[in-house]
């Protein structure tokens, strides 16, 4: 079971990333409709609106991030494949017999 579990958080990592991309495309499109909003109609409904969407995008942005993280998937493209733990020396030392 453990190849198919890599392989969904994967393809789930992969949504992600493309997810985040096109939230941090969204972030740079509402923070300039809000700038020039504010800058030519500063306080109104327009400006607001823009800064609300700038808001959710953020978040949602770093809820993409993070869920990323916690996959732990890395960029490369490959799912990690962790050793197993290894045992350190054994610091005792027996009697010469």
């Amino acid at each position: 079971m453990a190849p198919k579990t890599e392989r969904i958080q994967f393809l789930r990592a992969g949504q992600l990333r493309r997810i985040r991309s096109f939230y941090a495309a969204a972030i740079l499109l509402w923070a300039g409709s809000a700038a020039w909003s504010g800058w030519h109609a500063p306080g109104s409904r327009q400006m607001w609106v823009s800064v609300l969407l700038l808001v959710v995008f953020t978040v949602l942005l770093v809820t993409a991030s993070l869920a990323l993280r916690r996959l732990a998937v890395p960029a490369t493209g490959r799912p990690v494949h962790h050793a197993a733990p290894h045992r350190l020396p054994s610091t005792r030392r027996h009697a010469p017999a």
